[in-house]
């Protein structure tokens, strides 16, 4: 399983369209369907349920990814984030008590508890973590 694959099942799970999932992420269609697929073979089990009018539902087995995907990919985004601002080092090389708080819009809350949309700014509805770039 690649993070990749959770980033592409979590947009489509949001938004419950390929297409739109592809514009969000800025892949192709096809980019998008083929990161499913790996997942899919991956887990064992279909994840959506495709409809005819070009969008899809969570199957069983997607609905129970879904909040785990959305746990996994904030646990990597804190990580990154932590490890990109490291703890403060005193004037003397020692280590300094790290008072520091994750910001509001990046602390972990339990699942299904009113959450906004996971690896977005509450503040500005932003990506956060975003390059500019693929991730």
């Amino acid at each position: 399983m690649e993070l990749q694959h959770l980033r592409a099942f979590r947009e489509v799970a949001r938004e419950l369209s390929f297409t739109r999932a592809a514009h969000n992420l800025h892949y192709s269609q096809p980019a998008v369907t083929a990161q499913i697929k790996g997942l899919e073979e991956d887990m064992g089990a279909s994840l959506f349920q495709r409809r005819g009018n070009r969008s899809v539902e969570l199957t069983p087995a997607g609905a129970r990814l879904r909040p785990l995907a959305e746990q996994i990919l904030e646990l990597v985004e804190t990580a990154q984030y932590e490890i990109a601002d490291p703890a403060p080092v005193a004037a003397n090389g020692s280590a300094v008590a790290d008072r520091r708080m994750t910001p509001p819009d990046r602390r972990m809350t339990p699942l299904g508890r009113g959450t906004s949309r996971l690896g977005q700014s509450r503040a500005t509805g932003s990506r956060l973590g975003d390059r500019g770039g693929r991730a």
